[in-house]
């Protein structure tokens, strides 16, 4: 093993102040040994594929996570994910580890900065227990309904209505509510209605433990007139005592017959409009939960958005009438389709107006033809989707799928939450107002806050938790942010920076932070406050362990493990160790060659020539936070787009201009960011956009099978003169159809064996050996190597062995 011995910075030599390390042979690791100084910042270097990862995260990561769980019961362990003991002699001193890593964040839509920072869950607590409540409809403060009011508003509906009263006992809760049950019984109650079904208290079903229910007692059952009175008064007196304040009506007015005809009211002796007559629930912090049925939108379910055929898209071109092809999804239809289509518009569209630009309607006939009538004709768009839900063909529904987009939600206009939610106000601001806000600014917001004398000691802690989150953010450079971000749209660094705030603020002493490479995506002027993020990390009493390429971090940090010398098999040694000084000084490290000016990466004195008249030209580009800008993109040339974090590359590049071009090269996908023109783009005839985002769709995927170079290697097998003596064709050597692959593993050339309480064991296939194919396909031989033995090859090794293959 190549290893310069160099001193430890600061004096680190006692046992206990290092994290001693003995053989470690994970991956490309040679038998490792070295001592990691605790309580510092330590940054793990070296060429990529170097062992860098296979050290800090396979190695020390793995064994911190695995030493933790070994701590709890044999019965806790059952339920957790357990990491393979790594492949290491000896590991001493090691604290408990923490990894923020570059793993994409949830790809779940509902993810926001909010939520995964647990903001969002003060918020919601805050809004339940402080907010001041107001009617959705009319603006006025709910007060407390009485019996008599509750009454009297029953009474008003019209006479002969037949109603069911019910006192809520149970909503949305899990478990078998035997106890719930039992205690309608004793009340005297023979029915209840579970789940949206009533039935007799003898014949009520087993309800499962892990769904959620709702439980109501039928109080009474009476037809509404002003006779009933006393009775209804009594039953309402009686549900409100054994609902808690609640009473739920359902009701059916004369005439009606059918289920659907039935109508279903809750009143509240606690909240209620008494100009609307609308009931509230009490407020809870599931009131404010896009991610739960009692708080989200019912129209988009808690997303914001909801994909549908978009009018930008249905009809781009509002200077063309119907009769020259306004409708793009109908543009090329037959005779036929065309003279239906005109049938299907006569109500809006008679001969004048079918040959009138669609521009020059009034705005009320050009809403008649999209959206409706609201009589006989449903709208352009509601024909659409008619024709897309009955599509017979997958080329029909590709086709129109071109012309639908994610829309904001018509109903709560992309606050995600129920009416209910939107009308309770801290501050004078609603909760989804509060998250449109960047971080600096919701964190003055909350400053400002101020509560009356009964809300104020209930508000301190929450407030206090909040400020502290929105603190750690802004300290590690994501002021900028706007709290309902979704999570799906941040860079890998950015998520990494989440997470690095949130590890600060959660204040833990003497444990071991692994991150990986927190400077992708930061702007150098932001490398300080991340360099201090860490230093603040350090300073409370724990190791921070850094992989790291940046030239910034290494310089500050305590020291330098420079990994190396090359990658892959060429690396897995430590070339050198020290501080940053020492390394400069070590002459077999290229990273301290680097960091010594010895070596430099040449500026090109010439560049080559960029042509103006070849690019690609957007205008009026303005999402998120761009300011109507337009920029000309050079063709053929490396264009580099760069600024500080935040500042609107990604919404300039990704959600504008790469959408944008796709859309126009005839792909489907989200929408394009708001832009008015887009130019230059017949000069390209394709797109392939590059992303943070895991390449790897299934456990079997591998280089060879993502490049599509297996199935030129498959190929080659297949024509060698004992595959052609067999009648073995290409799928023969194919590890993922039956034929020639191992039955026993199904080509998986390993088996997985379940441990309970231990790590699952994964061990080779005692049929294949790990070959993945089976013995008659192994057989098959060119230049003397099987199909498997070509796969354990390294693409150095691969590209020596197929040099005759161009």
């Amino acid at each position: 093993m190549s290893e310069i011995d160099l001193k430890p910075t600061n004096g680190h030599a006692a046992s206990e102040d290092v994290i001693r390390v003995r053989g470690a042979r994970v991956h490309n690791l040679k038998n490792v040994s070295l001592d990691i100084p605790r309580d510092q910042l330590v940054v793990i270097t070296g060429p990529s594929g170097s062992g860098k990862s296979s050290l800090a995260f396979d190695t020390l990561f793995a064994e911190g996570q695995r030493q933790y769980i070994e701590s709890l019961s044999v019965y806790a362990r059952q339920f957790l994910h357990q990491m393979e003991r790594p492949d290491v002699d000896l590991i001493e001193g090691l604290q408990p580890t923490v990894s923020i890593d570059q793993r994409a964040g949830s790809r779940n839509p509902r993810s926001t900065v909010a939520t995964v920072t647990e903001i969002y869950d003060h918020l919601r607590l805050l809004m339940a227990r402080t907010g001041e409540v107001s009617c959705y409809q009319c603006g006025a403060p709910i007060r407390q309904q009485t019996p008599e009011q509750i009454v009297d508003g029953l009474l008003a509906l019209a006479e002969g209505t037949k109603a069911i009263l019910m006192a809520p006992m149970v909503r949305g809760r899990k478990g078998q509510h035997a106890e719930v049950l039992e205690a309608i019984r004793k009340a005297g109650f023979v029915r209840a209605r579970i789940d949206g079904e009533v039935y007799d208290l003898e014949a009520a079903p087993k309800l499962a433990p892990r769904k959620n229910h709702t439980i109501e007692a039928v109080v009474d059952r009476l037809i509404l007139r002003d006779s009933v009175r006393p009775r209804l008064a009594e039953s309402i007196q009686l549900a409100l005592r054994h609902g808690e304040g609640l009473v739920a009506v359902t009701y059916l007015a004369p005439g009606g017959d059918s289920d659907r005809d039935w109508q279903e009211s809750l009143f509240s002796t606690e909240y209620a409009c008494p100009q609307c007559k609308i009931s509230y629930e009490e407020l809870e912090p599931r009131t404010f939960s896009f991610n739960s049925p009692y708080g989200a939108c019912p129209e988009c379910e808690g997303l914001g958005c909801r994909t549908a055929f978009d009018l930008d898209l249905v009809a781009p071109d509002l200077r063309l009438s119907l009769a020259e092809g306004a409708i793009a999804p109908w543009r090329g239809a037959s005779a036929a389709g065309e003279q239906r289509h005109r049938r299907q518009l006569a109500a809006v569209a008679e001969n004048d107006r079918w040959s009138t630009p669609l521009e020059k309607l009034k705005p009320k006939e050009l809403a008649a033809l999209f959206q409706g009538d609201g009589r006989d004709f449903p709208g352009v768009l509601a024909l659409l989707e008619q024709e897309y839900q009955s599509a017979k063909t997958d080329s029909a529904r590709q086709k129109l799928e071109a012309f639908r987009g994610e829309l904001v939600c018509p109903e709560c206009r992309g606050a995600r939450l129920r009416p209910e939610a939107r009308s309770v106000r801290v501050g004078e601001k609603a909760i989804h107002e509060i998250t449109a806000l960047p971080v600096d600014v919701a964190r003055q917001f909350f400053a400002s806050l101020e509560f009356p004398e009964q809300h104020a000691p209930v508000a301190a802690p929450i407030i206090a938790e909040i400020a502290n989150r929105l603190d750690f953010l802004v300290q590690v450079g994501l002021e900028y942010l706007s709290l309902d971000r979704p999570a799906d749209t941040l860079s890998g660094g950015e998520l990494q920076r989440i997470r690095l705030a949130t590890g600060i603020g959660s204040g833990l002493v003497g444990v071991c932070y692994i991150l990986d490479e927190p400077s992708i995506g930061l702007h150098p002027r932001d490398n300080g406050r991340l360099i201090q993020a860490l230093r603040n990390l350090q300073h409370q009493g724990n190791t921070v362990l850094v992989v790291e390429h940046d030239e910034a971090i290494m310089h500050e940090a305590d020291q330098l493990i420079d990994v190396g010398p090359g990658a892959g098999q060429h690396g897995g040694t430590i070339v050198a160790q020290g501080a940053p000084t020492e390394l400069e000084q070590a002459a077999h490290s290229i990273t301290g060659q680097y960091l010594a000016r010895r070596l430099e990466i040449p500026v090109p004195a010439k560049r080559r020539h960029v042509s103006q008249r070849k690019a690609i030209t957007i205008e009026g580009a303005s999402a998120n936070n761009l300011k109507d800008i337009s920029v000309s993109f050079p063709l053929g040339a490396l264009v580099c787009v760069t600024g500080v974090s935040g500042s609107g590359k990604s919404s300039l590049v990704q959600e504008t201009l790469a959408r944008a071009v796709a859309r126009r090269l005839g792909g489907t996908g989200p929408k394009p960011a708001p832009h008015s023109s887009l130019r230059g783009v017949s000069q390209v005839d394709k797109l392939v956009e590059i992303d943070q985002s895991p390449i790897g769709r299934t456990p079997r995927s591998n280089p060879a099978t993502y490049t599509g170079l297996f199935d030129e290697i498959r190929q080659v097998y297949a024509t060698t003169r004992e595959a052609r003596l067999r009648g073995y064709k290409s799928g023969r050597f194919s590890f993922n159809v039956k034929g020639g692959r191992c039955e026993t593993c199904q080509g998986q050339g390993v088996r997985k064996i379940e441990m309970n309480f231990l790590p699952d064991l994964y061990v080779a296939c005692p049929e294949c050996q790990g070959a993945r194919f089976n013995r008659a396909t192994l057989e098959i031989h060119y230049k003397g190597k099987s199909i498997a033995e070509v796969l354990d090859l390294s693409v150095d090794q691969a590209a020596e062995f197929f040099e005759n293959f161009p």
